[in-house]
């Protein structure tokens, strides 16, 4: 064992106990994430796998990387195995081999990022800063990969571990989620880096960890505490709670709008009316007595806007989209926004010719895309951007570039989760994307939960899973645009490009003591 390096870590562990090591810091990482938010774990989770990379092999690397994410997902998404329970006779038996299969797939790309930092480490070996520097732009690069390929599925990225911090996640505004992933990453293995420094070389790293640190957090907490003038909309949003398997059983359409209508109705004022996400189980413009009796509820020119699936017929057949559709008091949509990133095996099957699988939710067949990101414009209210369910989850593909909207509608039903951690780490997806933007994001969700988010990400209002009722209250102002909303993922690419520059200088000056810590290759 080299000196100064722990037990735990010596040169003599074996591939399957880095794996078991790495397996049990992955798990660790889901305490980071909400509702849990315990920051502290992410510098012993990240150090740890840090550590337990040095001095080996390519292919081992892999596998190191590929157990902690198994451990992060495996953990973190168990929620998914809920929605399979919903009609438990027809999916129940797939729950757990699904949320397996996802997990094992989803870490293949922390276990590229792994074998790439252990790659360059052998070509040309650096230590200290610029091997965390390394290690944090690798773990970004196929992070954000993992929210591209195959439709992508950016769920739980490592910057909404400060989500819950009102100044820590505040850079998300100028390097959006994945540069901020970056640095929560990079900060998060110093300490791991400090482990294994040479005596004379720690000095540079805890400076360089206090300096960022604070840095950090007295940035981020000059933004949040500026203040954004609040709008003179009022919002009402209405949680029906509903369950899931109860919404599509037959004869329940009128008891479900029965309820929503019944909550929409309570004494209070408001301009816009908000219900989630198929808050109305059926194609709501084919339905002129539901229509009429929303429409009594709208006076005064109130506007509702809804989620309700649509039907379109054409040649080539009958297509079905996912909608949020806006209606006044004359009872006629007024627009709509067509959902454009479906869930895979929820919305649609993928090589439907080739799987025998039927998808999870109701309906008469698989759901079409619709053109992609909108900005809707309503009588009487500012610019709606509609971002459906899922969709809330991938930063920089919720707003349309060219025609900027005032604030997010997030419509969306999580009632295929239960009370599990699901709603609360998707509610930490839509705070992102407020900051991201500098755009207020209003959540109205079926059974929870539904909030109203301020552009700083700041919870103003919710009601929790599990809640039946209404939320009444304002709605909050836009920032002018970040620098994210402005370039969007080029930020990401400076800063990627920019460590990997830093990186390379370091390794060719070759002056770093620690450098022959990563320099060997473990058989």
């Amino acid at each position: 064992m080299k000196p100064g390096l722990p037990q735990f870590v010596s040169e003599d562990l074996n591939l399957f106990q880095r794996m078991g090591l790495a397996l049990a810091a992955g798990g660790l990482t889901v305490l980071t994430l909400p509702p849990f938010s315990w920051l502290i774990a992410v510098p012993v989770a990240f150090s740890v796998l840090f550590i337990v990379l040095r001095n080996i092999s390519t292919s081992r690397a892999f596998l190191v990387g590929w157990a902690f994410a198994l451990g992060q997902f495996g953990i973190g998404i168990s929620w998914i195995a809920e929605s399979f329970y919903v009609d438990a006779e027809r999916f129940g038996a797939l729950a757990i081999p699904a949320v397996a299969g996802l997990s094992a797939g989803l870490a293949i790309f922390p276990g590229m990022a792994a074998m790439l930092f252990a790659a360059i480490m052998q070509r040309r070996a650096v230590g200290g800063i610029a091997a965390g520097l390394l290690f944090s732009t690798c773990w970004v690069a196929t992070g954000w990969l993992r929210g591209q390929v195959l439709t992508g599925f950016p769920w739980n990225l490592a910057a909404y571990a400060l989500v819950d911090y009102a100044a820590l996640r505040q850079p998300a505004a100028w390097v959006g989620s994945y540069g901020l992933g970056f640095l929560t990453v990079f900060i998060g293995i110093l300490p791991g880096v400090l482990t294994v420094a040479a005596p004379k070389r720690r000095a540079p790293v805890l400076v360089l960890f206090a300096v960022a640190v604070a840095g950090f957090w007295v940035g981020g907490a000059l933004r949040s505490g500026q203040d954004v003038p609040p709008t003179d909309v009022a919002l009402r949003i209405v949680q029906g709670n509903v369950p899931q398997v109860e919404k599509w059983v037959p004869g329940s359409r009128q008891r479900t709008l029965e309820k929503y209508l019944g909550l929409s109705a309570q004494p209070g004022r408001f301009d816009l009316l908000l219900w989630p996400e198929t808050a109305f189980p059926g194609f709501l413009d084919e339905d002129a007595a539901a229509r009429a009796r929303i429409s009594a509820a709208l006076p005064d020119g109130r506007i509702l806007l809804t989620g309700a699936p649509d039907r379109v017929e054409g040649d080539g057949g009958t297509r079905y989209f996912n909608t949020v559709q806006a209606y006044d008091g004359s009872g006629e949509v007024l627009t709509g926004y067509a959902k454009h990133h479906l869930v895979p095996f929820g919305e649609y099957v993928p090589l439907k010719g080739w799987l025998p699988i039927e998808r999870l939710t109701e309906g008469l067949g698989d759901f079409t895309p619709g053109p992609g990101p909108r900005t809707l414009a309503i009588p009487g209210a500012p610019l709606v951007a509609v971002a459906i369910c899922y969709e809330i989850i991938f930063p920089g593909h919720v707003v349309d570039d060219l025609f900027r909207p005032d604030w997010i509608f997030n419509a969306t039903n999580d009632a295929w989760f239960g009370t599990s951690i699901g709603p609360e780490q998707h509610l930490a997806s839509a705070r992102m994307r407020a900051v991201e933007e500098g755009l207020p994001v209003v959540r109205a969700a079926n059974t929870g939960i539904s909030a109203i988010i301020d552009a700083n990400g700041n919870v103003v209002a919710r009601l929790d899973t599990g809640e039946t009722g209404t939320i009444d209250a304002g709605l909050p102002g836009a920032r002018t645009p970040t620098p994210y909303a402005r370039f969007g993922d080029w930020t990401l690419l400076v800063l990627v490009f920019g460590c990997w520059v830093f990186g390379w200088l370091a390794s060719l000056l070759g002056r770093d003591p620690d450098a022959r810590h990563f320099g060997t290759e473990v058989s």
